[in-house]
């Protein structure tokens, strides 16, 4: 014996599809959906009999219905509806270019120590060919009075050892 069919209804796009079917996961498998649409809310029970009775002429076919005239569905369309596709990002705040003020202060910094550094470091350069050219000078003139005193020393030396000589011999 044949089960009683049902009438249930969904909506797909534009229209809603009738079937007439003995359960819901009937109705489900001729709707070819893989979910519940019944447990979403999707999916219902037809009770109006004027809306069954096409249905029920033709157990197990969806038959569709459109829901609304086409001047309806363009009535419902939003006038400022963005087009398809990415929308356009609001534009981001331009936030102002970073001031370079520290930067240019330790730049400043950094230019003035190396300077400082330079100059003095040329002035011990200075200092150091300074003493140099003293300590060549002082060597020289030291060489020169040693010599001198040299010179002296070994004359007195002599002339002291022949004096001696002479007075051993005088004696």
């Amino acid at each position: 014996m044949a089960r009683k069919l049902k009438v249930f209804r969904t909506a797909i796009g534009f229209h809603d599809a009738y079937i007439a079917a003995p359960s819901r996961k009937a109705a489900l498998e001729a709707w070819g959906s893989d979910h519940d649409l019944f447990a979403t809310g999707a999916a219902e029970l037809v009770t109006d009999p004027e809306l069954s009775r096409e249905p029920l002429e033709k157990p197990g076919t969806v038959v569709k219905r459109v829901r609304g005239t086409a001047d309806e569905h363009l009535a419902s369309i939003a006038k400022d509806r963005p087009k398809r596709g990415r929308a356009a990002a609001p534009p981001r705040p331009v936030a102002p270019r970073p001031n370079r003020t520290a930067v240019e202060k330790a730049e400043a910094a950094l230019a003035k120590a190396e300077a400082q550094r330079r100059d003095e470091l040329e002035e011990i350069v200075r200092d150091i060919e300074r003493l140099s050219r003293r300590k060549r000078e002082l060597e020289a003139k030291h060489r020169q009075s040693i010599d001198r005193l040299t010179r002296i020393l070994d004359e007195r030396r002599a002339d002291y050892d022949d004096r001696l000589a002479r007075w051993r011999e005088e004696r």
